[in-house]
């Protein structure tokens, strides 16, 4: 799938378009397009803040003009915090990532747009554009650097894309113990507890058994786990000759 460009314009120090090269990357994207940097390119400063990250993307491309930079996309996304007074589609970053997929698999091209880090994007820029994107953050202080919008424009793209799964365990070489397994030690322990009198209470070993149980259970125990509780079970249990 082709992905979306980023836009950054009047970026004003190197440093910031270095760090937002550095962000994009993180997150996939490569195509980076400056409208009139203001301490030109290339620059030495935005090559040693990007640590390394234009060597593994397409070109910078330099510009004008907004214009120019949008002139082969098919659909422009300027971000800001600031309400801007036009009659234009006003969305979040998160809605904005999924929005962009489904029109790039539509054959269109896409782009973000970012503004210099002292304003952000003028209203003429902004009027180039087909929405409006923002961040919903404290409304309190919605402040953010360059690099911070286009990381947080460039997670969202990243994950509408991601087939994390959202939680897993790491087994490291083991296997969760089958139910049968887990049921063996459940006898196990409940004997020896019976044994020493931990549940002679009748009336509450009911309860007490079934809070034990849904321990171990919650715990997901891996095989070796199992293995290793009869063993503390079986040392606890056996009879020692009281050292000297």
């Amino acid at each position: 799938m082709d992905k979306p460009a980023i836009i950054l314009v009047s970026a004003q120090m190197g440093e910031n378009i270095g760090t937002a090269a550095r962000a994009m990357l993180n997150c996939g994207l490569r195509d980076l397009r400056l409208v009139g940097p203001r301490d030109g390119w290339p620059n030495v400063k935005a090559e040693r803040a990007a640590v390394g990250a234009f060597e593994m993307m397409e070109p910078v491309k330099v510009f004008d003009t907004t214009e120019q930079a949008c002139a082969d996309l098919t659909y422009v996304y300027a971000t800001s915090a600031r309400d801007r007074k036009m009659v234009k589609p006003v969305v979040t970053a998160r809605f904005a990532a999924t929005e962009a997929r489904e029109k790039i698999a539509a054959g269109g091209k896409i782009g973000f747009m970012f503004g210099a880090e002292r304003m952000g994007l003028v209203n003429d820029d902004v009027a180039l554009a087909d929405a409006l994107l923002t961040v919903p953050l404290n409304p309190e202080f919605t402040s953010l650097n360059l690099a911070q919008a286009v990381l947080l424009v460039g997670y969202e793209w990243y994950q509408s894309g991601d087939k994390t799964p959202p939680a897993q365990m790491d087994m490291n070489g083991t296997e969760l113990a089958t139910k049968d397994q887990v049921y063996a030690f459940f006898e196990h322990f409940e004997r020896e507890l019976d044994a020493c009198g931990f549940l002679r209470n009748e009336a509450a070993r009911p309860n007490m058994v079934r809070n034990l149980r849904n321990m171990w259970s919650r715990a997901q125990l891996t095989e070796q786990e199992v293995r290793t509780l009869h063993g503390v079970v079986k040392e606890l249990t056996t009879l020692r000759v009281p050292r000297k």
